[in-house]
């Protein structure tokens, strides 16, 4: 899949439109989306990363709030699939600046919405 141009969506992110995104996707989007949106939430708010890197990650979280995307989240299975490739794609480019407390944390945060079995698939996040 070629990755749309993300960036022209970071017009779109906002921290409230973000928590209301993820808490309503959260089950039906799965695990590893849920975590690698939250770590890139949880590092746009650190002050250890460039102002580059916090760039893409408001345009990657910015397409994922946004309805209007490659693949409209509305389309069963499909619909979430580009969302996962640019968040994937993103988390990529900053995982070795991401600090473990920020995994944890976001690790943590998905006992909200999943249980044990579904937050292990977290441990194949690039898979």
């Amino acid at each position: 899949m070629e990755l749309p141009d993300f960036m022209s969506y970071a017009n779109r992110f906002s921290s409230a439109d973000f928590i209301e995104k993820i808490s309503r996707i959260a089950k039906r989007a799965g695990a590893k989306l849920v975590y690698a949106a939250l770590i890139l939430y949880y590092t746009l708010q650190s002050n250890k990363i460039s102002s580059k890197d916090k760039a893409i990650i408001i345009g990657a979280l910015g397409y994922m709030i946004s309805p209007i995307d490659v693949i409209p989240d509305a389309i069963p299975i499909a619909g979430l699939t580009d969302d996962m490739a640019v968040l994937l794609y993103v988390l990529k480019k900053v995982w070795v600046d991401v600090d473990p407390e920020i995994k944890l944390k976001a690790k943590e945060k998905l006992g909200k919405w999943f249980d044990e079995d579904e937050i292990a698939e977290i441990d194949n996040l690039f898979e």
